[in-house]
């Protein structure tokens, strides 16, 4: 669907890494999404190993509150923005840092999301 089949299997072996931790690993982005015309960006780290169509990582709909949590790839690909363009995979993009994405993720329960930005 976004990913290149190398990028496919580090995700997919992330999300194993993950769960075999009981999500104690924070792993680098491994993939950028976002969408041309509508300010929207997604970092990916990891794949359920259940279903490879979602994926887990940084979402930011560019309302000034971005989330951690998990995101359907099969929605993705139906996005567009006001332009009508597609969600597109960020070609250039090479993460240099690992995010506490997990950390922060497992404050919460359920499917809740945790906002980047909170202030006390």
């Amino acid at each position: 669907m976004f990913f290149t089949q190398e990028e496919l299997e580090q995700l997919l072996e992330n999300g194993c890494a993950s769960r075999s931790s009981d999500g104690g690993v924070d792993h680098k982005p491994v993939a950028k999404l976002f969408t041309p015309d509508a300010n929207c960006t997604w970092l990916l780290n990891e794949l359920s190993p259940d279903d490879n169509t979602i994926a887990f990582g940084l979402c930011d709909l560019g309302l000034g509150f971005p989330e951690i949590g998990y995101v359907s790839l099969k929605e993705l690909a139906t996005v567009r923005g006001p332009m009508g363009l597609p969600v597109e995979k960020d070609l250039y993009f090479t993460a240099n840092k690992t995010g506490p994405f997990r950390q922060r993720y497992q404050k919460f329960h359920g499917n809740f999301f945790m906002p980047l930005n909170l202030k006390h």
